[in-house]
């Protein structure tokens, strides 16, 4: 059996800083590109019509689109969507619209009678499907996702407090909410549109995320008991180096499968498909360094009962990774052993 990283001996803390500097890099631009533009909702949250269109033969969407602004349909989204002679037409209600009743199905007929003028009457194209969500629908969705991410918040804080102390939980929430403000970044930077499928794959990341966090969190509370005159610091870094295997081959397989998806995958998975393949990324970077370092801070700000040493950090380059053979009866080469996978 191949061993990847069997013998891991890292100071990821030591980067801690360098850490902190990437990722204020991320959130901070995109941030203040989210207060100036907002996100790109999609029909289900802002409201409007989508209808997919086949035609007998590729059209082209520039056509489309006029066929629709000579129907005084303004900023409609038209995109390629399958087959080359299959479009995606995503009409967005006005706000003088979503006062009138059945408005949706009024703008799903406007998109008809348009495609007929321009492209000419039936077989000249044929709508497949129409889906219609008005605005109030769209901010009940809206609240819901939000609900969910912070529901999730809480029963991690719960249970992680429970599990092992109200510092770890407020660690592991922490380095979450910076998953979604990077991923909020990403979406930001792309301008993908934020659909349900996204918010799906936000959700994920969110689970994904704080699962690989637990499991290093919960190393550290092993190796708190068992290594009992190190400090905070080098247990922290034998906890990261020791599950350094299992992130590898945990996350390397499964972006493997979401990079996958983002090159053959429709444009209706494509958006999950980044979106995923970014928060593999971030999460993992946050387990490391984001999570143990906040959870270091914490613990030396709030000494907990299992904070031995988190005021005593040796200077960097000089942190002995590997514990002395005097702390547990196997020596530190039994816990690397155990690492392995």
């Amino acid at each position: 059996m191949i061993r990847l990283f069997a013998n891991a001996n890292y100071d990821f803390i030591k980067w801690r800083r360098w850490a902190y500097g990437l990722t204020a890099a991320i959130i901070i631009p995109g941030f203040a590109l989210f207060l100036v533009r907002g996100l790109n909702y999609s029909i289900e949250f802002t409201g409007g019509t989508l209808i997919q269109v086949q035609t007998p033969q590729p059209v082209g969407t520039e056509r489309i689109r006029g066929a629709l602004d000579a129907a005084g349909i303004r900023d409609a989204e038209i995109q390629q969507f399958g087959a080359p002679n299959e479009y995606v037409v995503r009409a967005r209600l006005g706000r003088a619209d979503e006062a009138v009743s059945g408005s949706t199905e009024t703008t799903a007929a406007a998109v008809d009678s348009a495609l007929a003028r321009g492209l000419g009457p039936a077989p000249a194209y044929k709508i497949l499907r129409t889906e219609a969500v008005g605005p109030k629908v769209g901010k009940e969705l809206q609240g819901k996702a939000f609900l969910a991410i912070l529901f999730s918040f809480i029963v991690t804080l719960v249970y992680l407090a429970v599990r092992f102390e109200w510092r770890f939980g407020l660690a592991a929430v922490l380095a979450t909410v910076h998953d979604i403000l990077t991923t909020i970044a990403f979406i930001r930077y792309l301008d993908l549109e934020v659909s349900l499928v996204v918010v799906g794959a936000v959700l994920t990341m969110v689970g994904y995320s704080l699962n690989d966090t637990i499991i290093i969190f919960d190393r550290v509370r092993e190796n708190l008991r068992k290594f009992r005159r190190q400090n905070l610091y080098e247990i922290l870094n034998l906890s990261i180096n020791e599950t350094l295997p299992r992130s590898v081959l945990t996350h390397g397989t499964t972006m493997a499968t979401t990079i996958a998806l983002v090159l053959l995958a429709g444009e209706v998975l494509r958006p999950f498909a980044l979106v995923m393949t970014f928060a593999i990324f971030t999460g993992t970077f946050s387990s490391i360094y984001i999570a143990a370092p906040l959870l270091m801070y914490i613990e030396k700000r709030w000494p907990g009962e299992d904070a031995r040493g988190a005021r005593v950090l040796r200077p960097a380059g000089t942190v002995p990774l590997n514990p002395p053979p005097s702390s547990s009866p196997g020596g530190g080469s039994e816990v690397r052993s155990k690492a392995a996978v």
